[in-house]
């Protein structure tokens, strides 16, 4: 299994005027297809300046059946790995929910 790893800094501005800061993004590929991207941010404090807490996201490939039957096809939704029972449609949305709960932004 490969490991693409992508290094960017990113200011995200998300509803509500929380802001997040994507640090690493990475996707582990099988046999031609992404397995599930992980995504770190840091949160922001109220002042607006970036924090050492991080928030680790991740979401995996939807896939059906097993052995030569398994078919992928797009994402499932990302999940905080803190509480990876809830599910969120974007990674800014579990960003926003996982800093708030941190008492950050």
């Amino acid at each position: 299994m490969r490991k693409i790893i992508f290094s960017v800094m990113l200011s995200v501005f998300v509803a509500g005027g929380a802001s997040a800061y994507q640090l690493v993004s990475s996707k582990e590929l099988g046999r031609g297809d992404a397995k599930n991207q992980n995504v770190v941010v840091r949160c922001t404090t109220d002042t607006g300046k970036v924090s050492t807490t991080t928030c680790s996201l991740r979401r995996y490939v939807k896939c059906t059946g097993t052995g030569a039957t398994q078919k992928c096809n797009g994402w499932a939704a990302w999940q905080d790995l803190r509480s990876p029972g809830t599910e969120y449609s974007d990674w800014r949305g579990a960003a926003t929910a996982c800093c708030r709960a941190k008492g950050l932004r």
